[in-house]
This record gives structure tokens, sequence and C-alpha cells, in this order.
């Protein structure tokens, strides 16, 4: 039997079964004899459909600005002006970055290191240090109508004066008895205590300055003695405190000193090519879309190099200015671009001696920046320039992976000849020949390959006349031909003899040429040549 269909609120109708009278009726209270009604069946709700004006999932009307391309055309634009704004701030921590990275640093010197000592006093020092009262504050005065000449029995005589002595002793003692109880209370109280351990730790403040600085004063006698381990502490020293000035950019420099040549080795890592910002901001397209404008790529591989020359003049200007025992004999910088996953590079090696770093300005002048900090003219950079001068070797694009061969290399204390420097190989050259006699050196030249210098020996020294000296650090044998050239070079400088060195060997046809007679003039030295003269004159035991 079907009921009338009872209409509900929300829009559905629901159609009552049959039975459903009867189960009411029980729940009511109804007779109990009355046969109970069949379960009811569950409602069938019958769903509306959604009209034209709701939205696709009947949830109400659809929004006007989902479909309004002006407003999309906002909300593009908005992130567009987001991105270029993060684009901007990063090419304003670039140029802050160049800025502080051209900053001076201070001399990491042992007087700027030296600490001082200066006692801190007790917070409260009042109630301690009361001194114990004592007899002559309370001690009467003479009586005003005595006579000097009188002797001090008669004065003790004097009544009056008794009195007084006796009130002042009363008091004496009192103020004795008050000052003790006050100590007793101190004791008590462990203000005492207190105070005696501030001074206990005044003096372990004092034996720890003094401690440090009797160190120091020992690693500046290790330091000038070229001790390696007192070297390369001082000189990373200095190197973390010129990092200082840019916390929020790492560039870590590690120090290897040789004592054999006195050249320190300086690994510095450089900066990831990310630093960089590539993109000058963001645009929005015809279609809507948010495009990323890039820079040009000469701009973005300019700041990078102008960057890690501005780092690299700043470890060189910290070795330099800490070295105030003129221990080092030259320095070697390699900086080095570590990927993860990858092998590292090395994007820039500079090799100087002592003489060339005191003649150039490792400091970029202010007045060359311009008002972000960074040069307006990247083809003159300043920094790359002195960096240059230096005899550096850059590479002409790092985000291409061009590495380049750095000039020396820190594996262990003790070099090769083949991995020495130029600097290195020609300070060896010219020590080795002059401990055996050669004087008044001249270098004519001086490059990667070697040096081609003259020099005049004594008559009773070892090599004595005039000399023209080829040295060649690379492994390459020497040729028949460049005997011949360096005869050429004895005759027109008007020297007495010539002689020829390399790190490696000579070719057959080079040592059958020396040994004519037209070449008796010409003295070949090989490799195992050098080490023994390295060995024997200077003590110096270069590896093989």
């Amino acid at each position: 039997m079907q009921h009338p269909a009872d209409d509900r609120g929300d829009g559905s109708t629901t159609v009552l079964q049959s039975g459903f009278l009867a189960s009411l009726f029980h729940d009511l209270g109804g007779a109990e004899e009355a046969e109970p009604a069949a379960p009811a069946a569950p409602p069938t709700v019958v769903p509306l459909q959604p009209g034209p004006a709701d939205g696709p999932l009947g949830g109400g009307p659809r929004s006007a600005a989902e479909d309004d391309p002006v407003a999309a055309h906002g909300r593009a634009a908005a992130l567009t002006h987001h991105r270029t704004l993060a684009v901007q701030a990063d090419h304003e921590r670039l140029a802050d970055l160049l800025r502080r990275a051209a900053q001076p640093v201070s001399a990491m010197d042992f007087e700027s290191q030296l600490r001082s000592y200066r006692p801190k006093p007790y917070p409260d020092a009042g109630p301690d240090t009361e001194p114990e009262p004592a007899w002559a504050d309370f001690a009467p005065p003479e009586p005003a109508g005595a006579d000097p000449d009188q002797p001090p029995s008669r004065r003790l005589l004097d009544s009056g004066y008794q009195r007084e002595l006796a009130q002042a002793r009363l008091r004496h003692q009192r103020a004795l008895r008050e000052w003790r109880t006050r100590q007793a209370e101190l004791a008590d109280s462990g203000v005492i205590a207190a105070r005696q351990a501030h001074e206990q730790a005044e003096q372990a403040r004092a034996r720890a300055v003094q401690e440090y600085n009797d160190s120091l004063k020992e690693c500046r006698r290790a330091y000038r003695l070229a001790e390696p381990a007192a070297v390369e502490s001082l000189l990373e020293r200095a190197l973390a405190a010129a990092e200082g000035v840019t916390r929020d950019l790492p560039a870590p420099c590690r120090a290897v000193f040789r004592p054999l040549t006195r050249t320190a080795v300086l690994d510095l890592d450089l900066p990831p090519l990310d630093t960089v910002p590539a993109l000058a901001g963001y645009r929005l397209a015809e279609d809507g879309a948010v495009e990323p404008v890039p820079r040009p790529a000469a701009d973005v591989r300019s700041d990078y190099l102008r960057l890690v020359a501005r780092l690299a003049l700043r470890a060189l200007q910290a070795a330099d200015a800490v070295d105030t025992e003129e221990v080092l004999a030259g320095v070697v910088l390699n900086g080095w671009l570590r990927t993860p996953g990858q092998p590292p590079r090395c994007l820039l090696s500079v090799d100087a001696d002592r003489d060339a770093l005191a003649r150039t300005r490792l400091v970029p002048d202010a007045g060359h920046l311009a008002d972000d900090g960074v040069y307006a003219d990247a083809e003159h950079d300043e920094s790359l320039l002195r960096l240059r001068a230096l005899a550096a070797v850059v590479t002409p694009d790092p985000y291409a992976g061009e590495a380049v061969v750095p000039w020396g290399t820190a594996p262990a204390t003790v070099p090769a000849l083949g991995e020495l420097s130029p600097g290195e190989f020609a300070h060896l050259v010219r020590a080795v020949l002059t401990a055996g006699g050669l004087q008044d050196w001249s270098v004519r030249l001086r490059g990667p390959a070697g040096l081609v210098a003259t020099a005049e020996g004594e008559p009773g020294s070892g090599l004595p006349g005039r000399w023209v000296v080829w040295a060649s650090r690379g492994p390459a044998p020497v040729t028949a031909e460049e005997i011949a050239t360096l005869a050429e070079a004895v005759r027109e400088e008007q020297a007495d003899r010539g002689l020829r060195m390399t790190c490696g060997q000579f070719a057959d046809e080079a040592v059958d040429l020396a040994a004519d007679d037209r070449y008796q003039r010409i003295h070949l030295m090989d490799g195992a040549g050098i080490r023994e003269l390295a060995r024997t004159h200077l003590a110096l035991p270069l590896a093989l």
C-alpha cells in the first residue's frame, strides 16, 4: 500500500513504504498483540538535477571572475612583478658581495694576536674589605695643657686623660668584637668564599693570557725558522679572518707551506656558479604566460670572474700582510670550483713572488666602483687586470667547463721538480747557481716554460766568466735545435759559456751536438743534475 509522499525541505522526495504506520504505531506504545510489521525498506532519495544557473557540480552559481580575462591578466602581472623583485634582490646581493669582497683585510700578524690581561674587580667589595679596627683610630688626644718636656709618666697621672683612655679602650674592644662578628657572618653567608673564588678565577685568567702569549712567542720563533706547521697555522688564521667579511659567501682557503722553496700554496674554494644571477627579470608574454628574461651570457661570465678575482686578491693580500717576518719567497694560489658528483676544476691560478706582491696593489680603488658596487665596464675590471698582472691564468668561460692547469699543486711539502711552479723553479735555479758561484743575475725572459738569464762568475769560483742560462721546467726532451739556439745567444751576449738546464732529458742528437768541438762552451744539466745540485749546495731533497 502506497502512502502520500512527504516533501522535504532539501528538495528531495521520500516515498513511504508499506508497514510504516504499523511500525510508527508500535513505537508510540500500541497494543502488543498487534502483528509486528515488516522491517521498513530504506527510503529512496531522488536527487534534484542542477539547473542552468548552478555551477558545474551543482554547488551554486559559477564565479564570473574565473572566466574574466582581465582578472587572469592581473594575476599573471602580479606574479611577474613578484618574481622580478626576487631577481632584483639577487642582483643587489651580488653587488653587496662584490663591494665587501673588495674591502681591505686587517693584518693578522703576531703583534696583533697578543692578548692583554685586565683584572676585573669584585662586584661587591664593600663589607669584606673592611679593615680591622686600629687602636690609633680610638686613642684619645694628649692633654691640652701638658708640658711636652714632662716625662710620659706625669701625663699618665692626669685623671681626665685616664678616663678618656679607658673609654677609648672600651670603644676599641667593642669595635673589634663587632668587626669579628661581621667577619664571621660574612664567612657563614659565603661572601668570603665567593670573593676567594673570584680571585682564583682572575688568577686563572691571568695564567691563560700568559700561557697564550708564551705559546704565541713560541709560534713566532717557529715561524721565523720556517717550520711548516707554524707557517700554515698563521696563514690559515689570516685567511679565515679575511673570509669573515663575507660570511654569507663561504670561500675557505687552505694553506700548505713548502720549506724547500719557501713558497705557500693556497687552495681557494670558489663560490658556486649560481651565485651570479642568470636572469634579468620576468616579463608577461602576449598569451598571458610568465616568461624569464635571461641575461647575456657574457655579462654573467664577467660578473662571476669579477667576484672570484676579488676573492683571490683578498686571499693574496691576507697572506702578504701576515708575513711580517718575510719568511715567504712567493705564493701560489689556485681557485677550485667543487661541484658535487664532479671532479674539482681549477678556474684560476696565480704564481707571484714577494716582489710582485709588493709592487701590486691588491685592494681595488674605491673610485673605480660604480654606485651599485660593480665596475661599469667589465672588460676593464680592475680586479681582473691586477690578477693578470701577477702572471695569473684565468678560465675564459667558467660556465663552459673550461679549466686551467694550476701553476703548482700542494700534494706534499717535498715536491718533485715537475710540481714546482714557475716562480719556485726560477727561485731554485737562481739559488743553486748562486751557491755555485754565479752572481749579478739579470733575468731576460721568464714564463711558464722556464727562464733565460745572464750571470757573472768570479774568476776563482766554480763557474767563472759570463754565462747565459736557459732553464726549462717541462718534461719535454731538449732538441738539437735548442742547443744551437743557446750557442747563438752566447755569441750575441758575448758570454763565455752557456748552460742548458731542463727538468726532463736531452735528446740523443742534442747530446751529440753538445759533444761537437764547436759547442764546447755549452754545458748540459738534466733533472737528475738539478736535484743533485739542490741536494749538495742547498740541502734540498727534491722528490723524483
